[in-house]
C-alpha cells in the first residue's frame, strides 16, 4: 500500500485560525489523492504549519520530511511554494534521493520540471519586488509621503513586544526551572510539546523560540 504524508502551510496566525488558504490546499491535495495517487493508498499524517515560506526554521516541515523518509511515504503539498519560496531549498530536497514528494497542482511534473518552475517563480517575485521599489521611489520623488506614521509603528512594535513577553511569562514556571537544572533548549522544547502546550500561533515550540522567551523573562 502506498503511503502519503500531507503538509499544508499558511503564512499568518489569522489564516491558520480562519482556514483561509487551508481549505483550498486540502481540496487540491484531495483531488490529487482521488485521481493520481497510487492505489490502494494510506494517509499516515497531516501537518499544518503557520509560518512564512521565506523562513528556514520550520520545525513541522522538518518533522514531515524526516517522517516521510523514515516510513517510505510520499510527501504531498498543494503547490510548490508551500514547501518553500527559495529555489536553493527546493533544489536541496530534489537532490535528496531518500525523499519523494508530489505537488498536487502539478501531478505529472518530474523533479526537473519542478526545479524550472521554482526558478521562474523566484524570478517573477524578484521582478515584482524591483517594480514595486521603483514605483515607490517615483512616488517619493513626487513628494508623496510613504509608509505608516512613525508613532503608529512605535505603538505596533511596543504591542508586539508586550505580547511576546506575556506569552513567555505564561510558560516561565516550566522553562525557568528546567533552565536552572541545566536542560538544553531542545530538552525544554520537548517538555513543553509533550505537555500539550502550544505557541501563540498554535504550533510546537522550537529552540530559537525558547531562547527568545528566556531572554525576555530572565
Amino acid at each position: 500500500m502506498r503511503r502519503y504524508l500531507l503538509y499544508l502551510r499558511v503564512s499568518s496566525q489569522d489564516q491558520g485560525r480562519s482556514g483561509l488558504g487551508l481549505e483550498a490546499q486540502q481540496r487540491d491535495i484531495d483531488l490529487f489523492l482521488e485521481n493520481y495517487a497510487d492505489t490502494p493508498y494510506e494517509v499516515i499524517e497531516r501537518f499544518v504549519e503557520i509560518q512564512s515560506g521565506k523562513d528556514d526554521d520550520r520545525p513541522l516541515l522538518d518533522t514531515a520530511i524526516t517522517m516521510a523518509k523514515n516510513q517510505g511515504a510520499v510527501l504531498v503539498v498543494s503547490k510548490l511554494d508551500r514547501l518553500s519560496r527559495r529555489v536553493s531549498f527546493i533544489a536541496t530536497l530534489m537532490e535528496d534521493k531518500s525523499l519523494e514528494f508530489k505537488v498536487a497542482q502539478m501531478p505529472f511534473a518530474d523533479k526537473f520540471q519542478l526545479h524550472i518552475y521554482a526558478c521562474l517563480a523566484e524570478q517573477e517575485r524578484d521582478f515584482i519586488s524591483q517594480r514595486t521599489k521603483a514605483a515607490l521611489a517615483a512616488a517619493k520623488a513626487r513628494g508623496t509621503k510613504l509608509g505608516a506614521p512613525v508613532i503608529h509603528l512605535e505603538k505596533l512594535a511596543k504591542a508586539r513586544s508586550e505580547k511576546a513577553t506575556a506569552d513567555a511569562s505564561k510558560v516561565a514556571s516550566v522553562i525557568m526551572p528546567l533552565k536552572r537544572q541545566g536542560a538544553s533548549l531542545r530538552q525544554i522544547c520537548d517538555a513543553l510539546n509533550h505537555s500539550g502546550v502550544k505557541t501563540q500561533r498554535g504550533g510546537k515550540f522550537h529552540p530559537s523560540l525558547v531562547s527568545r522567551m528566556l531572554k525576555r523573562i530572565q
